[in-house]
């Protein structure tokens, strides 16, 4: 799973990647036989009619077009494509069949324009978090993608795209002004994000688009965005190759996408797949190493992101039911748990504490059904016609505190029960965008919770290159209770107050005087409210480090000014230390 979520790449694409392309350019064509058909319309004309071809084309046909060159481009291909009109037809037959025709591209040519009108292009000015020095960022870059409106004035693009923003800009077609957007909410986790443009001069002439459902396989969809290789909007066509859960690289989670073979570079993250006049997906991803092998996020994934939008005014997150099954495909297995041969689920095998499952699961049950849908041996449910998804597909769906039924064999019976669904936080954060990272210095000792992202700074090859028991833990452990972090000590400024000490880096903080850490907000409130003379933390491995509390106080102030580090603590542990303050002297007056 590691080596598949680095193969995946997200596609916004670099200012400077386009300029350094090299184009080749389209030589004037011969000119044309007596006998062939009418000349192709203008080039602009032409890339337009390509959209609602495939749009048209429910079953797409993988016959191979005419050599000929067409009249028309819906004569390529499809098996609901434009009708044909038959050589024996006369009268009226041949009058309806061209009528027919005639139709369908109009129909095509107005879907073209809507499209064409509504998607943009996103510009993005951005500077992440140095997580090795916590109080200072990377050198600001910036990086393009694209979008699209949808109903409400609202831009729908990807959240990689506006990750760690500092200034985005909009461009629509055909215009060479840019406007200033706001990012109204992002989701990680799904790769989704909203835009608003507040100057009402953007929206004129612009329409949105709606979004449609999940395609068939084999049908066709067209991906319109603005890649690498030029400045003006691009159009792509494929055909869905897979509908099935997938690692998004973004985010690091499991959520339903859409195979295609569409050609999907960078600069086309955030555009819309296309079939027919409706949204089919969001080109998000590809996949390294493959020829035209690109992933879109389906509308379930998008309308249940913006819904949760609507509802609570910001992003509500994904559900999870916050357990790890095993497949029961081995027959002494089932036998073993009292199954029949008629039943069929999954083995529970570990259980998150902070999930409702935790008080209504117990490890060993067999998971039978999900709302009422029998799962599978493998842990796959019914989906569509003859496809399978995993059930997990079902529970992300379900909106943050909604109920599900479930379906238990425990203990050779089967019982009914009900678990509440909510958004789940793992131990160490999967990622850490648009937030600046925590951090606490005390005599030079630099402590940290212990994220992905920060794991993330030893290389591509983190997985081999990070301490290797902390990046353990970071991909295994559960939390125990609500609020808790690995505290660890990143790093230590050399100072008169820490040498001996400097080889402990990269090891957690277990206990500060003997009390348990449980986040970095609760170590720094034992360090500041410290009123023994010696103050001792307890690390990995039985490690020790203890100073002297009085002298370590004036040594973090040297050490400040020594390293040019403007505050001994990151925003949220000052904020939290002034509200302690101001309830402490509440409390005494």
């Amino acid at each position: 799973m590691l080596a598949a979520a680095r193969s995946l790449h997200r596609l916004s694409s670099s200012s400077s990647s386009s300029s350094a392309r090299s184009l080749r350019r389209v030589l004037h064509p011969p000119p044309l036989p007596s006998s062939a058909p009418p000349p192709l319309p203008p080039l602009r004309t032409l890339t337009r009619a390509l959209l609602p071809h495939l749009a048209a084309a429910p079953r797409f046909s993988t016959a191979s077009c005419s050599t000929s060159v067409p009249s028309r481009l819906g004569e390529c291909g499809g098996s609901q494509g434009p009708p044909a009109i038959p050589e024996e037809a006369e009268g009226d037959e041949a009058e309806e069949a061209a009528g027919a025709l005639v139709r369908h591209d109009t129909d095509a040519y107005a879907a073209v324009e809507l499209a064409l009108d509504s998607v943009v292009k996103v510009f993005t000015v951005s500077s992440s978090p140095n997580y090795f020095l916590p109080w200072q960022n990377k050198a600001q870059r910036e990086s393009m993608g694209s979008g699209f409106v949808i109903p409400g004035k609202r831009i729908v693009t990807n959240a990689h795209v506006v990750a760690d923003h500092t200034f985005v800009l909009v461009r629509k077609h055909g215009s060479p002004t840019k406007y200033k957007a706001e990012v109204q909410a992002v989701g990680h986790e799904c790769d989704l994000a909203l835009l608003t443009v507040e100057s009402e001069e953007f929206w004129d002439g612009m329409n949105s688009l709606e979004l449609g459902d999940i395609p068939f396989l084999q049908e066709a969809v067209a991906v319109v965005g603005y890649p690498q290789g030029g400045d003006n909007i691009s159009v792509t066509k494929g055909v869905v190759s897979r509908v099935e859960p997938t690692q998004y690289a973004h985010g690091a989670t499991q959520l339903m996408a859409i195979q295609i073979d569409a050609a999907i570079n960078p600069g086309n993250s955030g555009g819309p797949a296309i079939m027919g006049d409706k949204v089919a997906g969001v080109a998000f991803q590809n996949l390294s190493g493959a020829e035209n092998i690109g992933y879109i996020i389906p509308v379930p994934v998008i309308k249940r992101f913006i819904s949760g939008v609507e509802e609570s005014g910001k992003y509500s997150g994904f559900c999870t039911l916050g357990i790890s099954c095993q497949a029961t495909e081995n027959i002494q297995l089932r036998e073993c748990f009292g199954m029949r041969p008629e039943m069929t689920g999954v083995l529970v095998s570990r259980i998150n504490p902070l999930s409702d499952a935790y008080r209504i699961l117990k490890k060993d049950d067999i998971l039978l059904e999900f709302d009422g849908v029998p799962i599978a041996n493998d842990g796959t449910v019914q989906f569509r016609n003859r496809e399978r998804i995993t059930f997990d597909h079902l529970v992300s769906m379900k909106k943050p505190e909604e109920t599900a039924a479930l379906k238990v064999l425990r203990d050779g019976k089967e019982q009914e029960l009900s678990v509440t669904l909510r958004p789940l936080q793992p131990l160490v954060p999967v990622h850490q965008f648009d937030k600046l990272p925590s951090y606490y210095i005390f005599a030079g000792f630099v402590f940290i919770p212990l994220t992905q992202p920060y794991l993330h700074e030893f290389g591509e090859d983190w997985y081999n290159a990070s301490p290797r028991r902390l990046c353990e833990r970071a991909l295994r452990e559960l939390p125990k209770k609500a609020g808790e972090q690995l505290v660890i000590l990143s790093q230590v400024l050399m100072d008169d107050i820490n040498v001996g000490y400097e080889r402990l880096a990269e090891l957690q903080v277990k206990k500060v005087n003997g009390v348990e850490v449980e986040n970095l907000k609760h170590l720094c409130s034992l360090v500041e409210g410290c009123i023994e003379e010696n103050l001792r933390f307890d690390l990995d491995d039985e490690k020790v480090i203890v100073l002297k509390y009085q002298n370590a106080r004036l040594a973090t102030s040297r050490v400040l000014k020594r390293h040019r580090i403007p505050s001994a603590m990151s925003s949220d542990l000052v904020e939290e230390q002034a509200t302690n303050g101001e309830i402490e002297a509440s409390c005494t007056s």
